[in-house]
């Protein structure tokens, strides 16, 4: 595998599914203009609405967002994350999945969220995933393609760091958080958790994000990033949309485990 660059989308998502899409093809564009080949999506990428609103939509949402992400990575030739949208189970809930897809269009790997957001958080706002979200049964998967061994994960996963060990074990290169992280819990936590993560796997991490004001109350944080294996942070998108690109190094990679082999060193699990 030769080195490659990584691109980490940041959106402001709104309650409005093709503008969400309009917004995402253009920042596609702009990530491979500047040479990525890897471009990943944040959560809630296609719809960022509340509860009410996103069951209602479900069936669209994800029939729009598999159909765009096959046709943005066709179109141009890359593959291509969606960190997460909604696919219906039942009439009132649905899977938070995530989709890696090809450059020719075809799906690599598909994940169904297992950590739910159910959390008061300290800023008064009250998050209940679990009311309208199905949490997934399985361990994410690891694909294998030519740009290296690609770990998927979404948002509040990154405070289990058990997933993560279990994603190393498959032999993950790079791991995938995309996320929707509040204002409130990003400003102290998103960084150190995505660098924790990077740090105790070594490996990289590619985490998109959401930024801004989505609707009422619902800010996010921003600060999608690129972490390599030994926690250094290669790109950081602020708090604007845009995108972080940063080169995928499996050299890198390489040097960082053999000075710090402490996957080789595990004695439990």
């Amino acid at each position: 595998m030769d080195a490659y660059l990584a691109a980490a989308v940041q959106m402001t998502s709104q309650p409005h599914l093709e503008k969400n899409l309009n917004e995402a093809e253009e920042l596609i564009e702009l990530a491979v203009r500047q040479g990525a080949k890897l471009v990943s999506l944040p959560e809630n990428f296609a719809f960022m609405g509340n509860d009410e609103a996103k069951v209602t939509q479900a069936a669209q949402i994800a029939a729009a967002s598999e159909k765009f992400l096959r046709t943005m990575a066709q179109r141009f030739q890359v593959t291509l994350l969606g960190g997460g949208f909604p696919v219906p189970q039942g009439d009132r809930q649905a899977y938070n999945t995530a989709l890696l897809i090809a450059p020719d269009g075809h799906e690599l790997a598909r994940y169904h969220k297992v950590h739910l957001f159910d959390v008061d958080v300290p800023d008064g706002n009250t998050y209940r995933e679990s009311n309208t979200v199905v949490a997934g049964r399985d361990w994410p998967p690891v694909c294998s393609t030519e740009l290296g061994q690609l770990g998927l994960t979404i948002c509040y996963d990154v405070r289990f760091p058990e997933i993560y060990r279990h994603l190393s074990q498959q032999g993950a290169e790079v791991l995938f958080i995309p996320a929707a992280f509040t204002a409130f819990t990003g400003k102290d936590h998103w960084q150190v958790l995505l660098q924790a993560r990077a740090i105790e796997n070594t490996c990289y991490v590619v985490a998109p994000a959401q930024t801004g004001n989505h609707y009422n109350t619902r800010h996010t944080h921003g600060h999608a990033a690129i972490i390599d294996p030994w926690g250094v942070v290669l790109a950081d998108a602020g708090e604007r949309p845009g995108v972080a690109i940063a080169e995928i190094n499996p050299q890198r990679l390489a040097q960082v485990r053999r000075q710090m082999p402490s996957l080789q060193h595990r004695v439990f699990g």
